[in-house]
């Protein structure tokens, strides 16, 4: 059990703060290294902005717009890093720029091939300039009036929350000790340096007080309130901005191309993605005063991505099309100007307190391994551990699977697809779909239960599968059902299941239209 490792364990080599890519990433870099890695996570593996992306792992267009070429050059080849290590997770998907303009097919043509020049021989197949009629081909819902062509490139998408949960099994695979539910609430200091981390149980109330050589705080955008336990007059590092989605039905995308928007009315990017039989279109890049667990999406955000869908695609868009609505909180480093938030650095950034907390922030999911390494190099030296090389570059995540051999009903789970199966020969009422509307299985609650530290309904519902996102009401139809299977995992009894189906279905309410703020 790994709550007993709390009581044998004397001193952590690493102890992690933050269970999303970051801090993920960094328990794993530690752990491979041989390095004793402790991880708490607040609540649950990637529940914050690790599992509420656009799905995409890339170079970034944008950056290169933006003439950040080494941050492109880095994105580009973690890229094919993660490809490589991760390929029941991520795969290659290909996206149309649509033309209206004469000058468009240069412009943008010349800067996607930059692209593939950059990425070299990581590059996941040749951009080139589309006639009308193969860009129609590719993707025949885009508005066709005024169309001259297209340009096509080739980037990675993925399952956000599923990645986070399989660097979690990574973790425990080397040796690592990775806990949701932990909160830290204070840190502990010997001779003004920070040597550990106070820490309760949400679940049992339990207190625990757990010593470290050295502590990483890889909170995301709560790292700021990390870092005033430490320092409580310490000025925020973060600007947190929020990135709103919209999830609409395949039918509105019905090829295999995903649509990009090089600039939009506020100058980001945009994207129409097709993902699990869905379409996410994203996302608006909007200032927030402060960090919250749970983004409420402002009516505005909504508007403005059923404006500019309705530009590009020949049917328009309405609230009622809408089947999730999601928002996450980037944390992005401040500058000169926060007014801005999309003119701020995507780059990570490395922070070490007068007392040795050392803080990691900044960052995309596509560079999470890169900040990882760098961080656990930063950490390892101020802590005097033995200095060991990185192996997460050939590290494979766990489910590893060569992809050819990783189709199928269970492909999110790579090497784990078999015991899947043998889990619904077993239980033969296992295979019974969630709900007619979703693609999954009740053995996936069962497994993730089991298997993937689920412990509540929103877990299963939001991450462990992805229904919440797929289809909100969906999700709050099967609830009860979910709660009731999980009970039977948890030794929970009926007041648990009422408790659990309530609270999932309070917090479900504002995945809807009608819920977002402002409506």
């Amino acid at each position: 059990m790994l709550l007993q490792q709390l009581e044998d364990e004397k001193c952590w080599d690493l102890l992690v703060i933050g269970g999303g890519a970051t801090g993920l990433g960094v328990a794993v870099e530690g752990a491979s290294r041989g390095y004793r890695t402790l991880l708490l996570e607040r609540d649950d593996f990637g529940s914050g902005t690790s599992s509420r992306s656009t799905k995409l792992i890339h170079g970034g267009v944008r950056y290169l717009q933006q003439g950040n070429i080494f941050l492109v050059l880095e994105a580009l080849h973690e890229r094919g890093t993660l490809i490589r290590n991760a390929p029941h997770l991520v795969h290659n998907l290909s996206f149309v720029v649509p033309l209206y303009d004469w000058w468009e097919g240069p412009f943008y043509g010349i800067g996607l091939k930059l692209y593939d020049m950059l990425a070299g021989k990581l590059g996941l197949g040749p951009s080139q300039i589309l006639s009308r009629e193969e860009t129609l081909r590719r993707i025949p819902t885009v508005e066709p009036a005024g169309l001259r062509g297209g340009v096509i490139y080739h980037d990675g998408q993925f399952d956000d929350a599923r990645l986070a949960v399989a660097l979690a099994r990574t973790f425990a695979d080397l040796g690592g000790v990775p806990l949701n539910r932990l909160e830290v609430s204070g840190l502990l200091k010997a001779g003004g340096l920070v040597c550990g981390a106070a820490a309760r149980d949400r679940e049992s109330g339990r207190e625990y007080e757990l010593e470290a050589r050295v502590v990483v705080n890889a909170a995301g955008p709560f790292c700021d309130a990390i870092r005033r336990l430490d320092e409580p007059g310490a000025q925020p590092v973060i600007a947190p901005s929020q990135g709103v989605h919209l999830v609409l039905p395949r039918e509105f995308l019905p090829g295999d191309s995903a649509i990009m928007v090089p600039h939009t009315d506020d100058g980001r990017v945009l994207f129409a993605v097709p993902w699990h039989e869905r379409v996410i279109v994203g996302t608006t890049d909007t200032p927030v005063d402060r960090a919250t667990v749970e983004p409420r999406p402002l009516a505005a955000e909504v508007e403005f991505l059923l404006a500019h869908a309705s530009r590009y695609l020949s049917r328009d868009p309405g609230i009622t099309d809408i089947l999730s609505v999601f928002a996450g909180l980037r944390p992005l480093v401040r500058g000169g100007d926060i007014a801005h938030t999309a003119t701020l650095s995507r780059d990570h950034t490395i922070l070490v307190s007068a007392a040795g907390l050392v803080t990691i922030t900044g960052g995309k999911w596509t560079t999470y391994r890169r900040m990882a390494e760098d961080t656990v190099n930063s950490a390892a030296r101020l802590a005097g551990l033995e200095e060991r090389p990185s192996r997460t570059a050939d590290l494979p995540i766990h489910g590893w699977l060569a992809k050819s051999a990783a189709d199928g009903e269970w492909s999110m789970y790579g090497a784990e697809a078999a015991a899947l199966e043998e889990l619904c020969t077993v239980q033969p009422d296992l295979r019974r779909k969630l709900h007619p509307r979703l693609p999954y299985r009740l053995a996936e609650v069962v497994w993730g239960v089991r298997y993937e530290w689920a412990r509540s309904v929103e877990d299963v519902l939001s991450r462990r599968t992805r229904a919440l996102i797929l289809d909100a009401r969906a999700a709050m139809e099967e609830a009860p059902a979910v709660a009731a299977l999980m009970a039977a995992e948890l030794g929970r009894d009926e007041t648990w299941q009422a408790a659990e189906v309530a609270a999932f279905r309070a917090l479900a309410k504002g995945y809807l239209p009608s819920g977002v703020s402002g409506s």
